[in-house]
């Protein structure tokens, strides 16, 4: 069993900067891929990046490439999103999820376990 829970998010202006977190429990963590996803109001929950398990790949959305960043410590058992240049479509609710099955997806359904979530806000 892994618990997730998500920290960082918060309010910032367009173009600022933010670093989500995502630490675990659980001794299995650093052998699973781990993957980023958001959830706006009144859509649907969207895959954002993902980080295989050793962190050796990663992969993004097309809107956030270039701007945002996926990493790992396993040693602290934390995945990090560093988030730049950030635009107002960026607001929601971000997740992060873990995959037992090293899966590399880019789908919801893939992710066996997730953080509760943090809210991120960019105003204009």
């Amino acid at each position: 069993q892994v618990q997730l829970v998500e920290s960082g998010g918060g309010l910032v202006q367009a173009g600022g900067s933010l670093r989500l977190s995502c630490a675990a429990s659980g001794r299995t963590f650093s052998t699973y891929a781990v993957g980023w996803f958001r959830q706006a109001p009144g859509w649907e929950r969207e895959f954002v990046a993902a980080i295989t398990y050793s962190g050796g790949i990663t992969y993004y959305r097309d809107s956030v490439r270039g701007r945002f960043t996926i990493s790992r410590d396993n040693l602290k058992n934390t995945v990090y999103l560093r988030m730049n240049s950030l635009k107002p479509e960026d607001t929601a609710v971000y997740y992060c999820a873990a995959d037992p099955l090293n899966g590399e997806s880019r789908q919801v359904s893939a992710y066996k376990y997730w953080g509760q979530g943090t809210e991120v806000t960019v105003s204009s």
